[in-house]
């Protein structure tokens, strides 16, 4: 008979057995909590069928809820040790800064907005292989190394989103979020000389923060540039914006959930997230000076052409 300490395995294991009904109700409620991480890690990697109601992810939801169900009642008789083991893991991944209580509740906060409050997609189609206008211009004109162009994006980094907490593997976005907000609240359209498309560098505008969409354009990608983020311009028969990338779904949710609830809630409130899907999957939001939120609705035109700016 095994014995560890002066107890036998099976007085120890009776020791830790719950009585019913809590043994139940420990079970359930470990349940919720274990299936919680496992569902969104189930979110973010099965295929989406993108069913009325998002029926296909409650269905998954409710496959793994009766799954990890069965087997914590098959080992119920250590159910308490669960218990322990699973806080310790998620209180470990909290202190040592990785997946913790505090991720399962953001993901899980971001992935239910979501699912209540779907972003738009707008899939890139480019119908004309056409040239992207002043390439070379407008290259040199995001002049994202100058100096004076990243303090710029460093003044409006301290003056907005300041008292944001949380999110660190977003910041860089939420930064240029900011840099959004201060560009678009001061921009004032000015046309280009009749017969003539002129290119202003990023240093030109920055003086003034004037000129049409695509000295807008360029100084919004230099700027965002600067602070490490990766834009890029689109192309439309009469029409230059910029974006930004985000990353995959994932990201999507959670710049969502922070986009509406907490960084631009009276812009976008009762509007929709609007965003392009590259042909990679990767996503890209709209940054126009027609748009008053991060994802804002697009111009609706052809689009002819796009410039990454990596």
């Amino acid at each position: 008979m095994i014995k560890i300490g002066n107890l036998t395995y099976q007085q120890l294991r009776e020791k830790f057995r719950i009585k019913s009904p809590w043994d139940m109700i420990i079970i359930f409620l470990l349940n919720i909590l274990i299936t919680i991480p496992i569902f969104i890690i189930a979110h973010h990697n099965f295929i989406s069928f993108d069913w009325p109601i998002h029926l296909d992810r409650i269905i998954l939801f409710v496959i793994i809820l009766i799954a990890i169900q069965l087997i914590l009642r098959a080992m119920r008789r250590i159910t308490l040790i669960s218990v322990i083991l699973y806080l310790i893991m998620l209180a470990y991944g909290t202190l040592s800064g990785k997946y913790g209580f505090a991720s399962v509740f953001e993901d899980y906060r971001s992935m239910m907005y979501t699912m209540n409050d779907d972003p738009y997609p707008q899939d890139i189609i480019i119908t004309k292989l056409l040239p992207f206008p002043n390439k070379g211009k407008i290259i040199d004109a995001v002049e994202y190394q100058n100096p004076k162009i990243r303090d710029f994006a460093i003044m409006a980094i301290h003056k907005h989103f300041k008292h944001i907490k949380g999110f660190d593997e977003d910041w860089t976005i939420l930064q240029s979020f900011a840099v959004f907000k201060e560009i678009n609240s001061r921009w004032n359209y000015v046309s280009d000389p009749k017969g003539h498309d002129y290119i202003a560098k990023a240093s030109e505008s920055l003086r003034y923060l004037s000129g049409d969409c695509d000295d807008h354009s360029v100084f919004m990608a230099a700027c965002i540039k600067s602070i490490g983020a990766t834009p890029r311009l689109i192309h439309t028969k009469g029409h230059i914006y910029p974006e930004i990338y985000i990353g995959t779904k994932k990201d999507l949710e959670r710049m969502n959930y922070v986009i509406k609830k907490i960084l631009f809630p009276e812009e976008s409130k009762g509007k929709t997230i609007h965003y392009h899907i590259d042909e990679r999957g990767k996503i890209w939001l709209n940054l126009d000076y027609t748009a008053r939120y991060p994802g804002g609705p697009f111009m609706h035109e052809e689009i002819l052409g796009a410039l990454t700016l990596d």
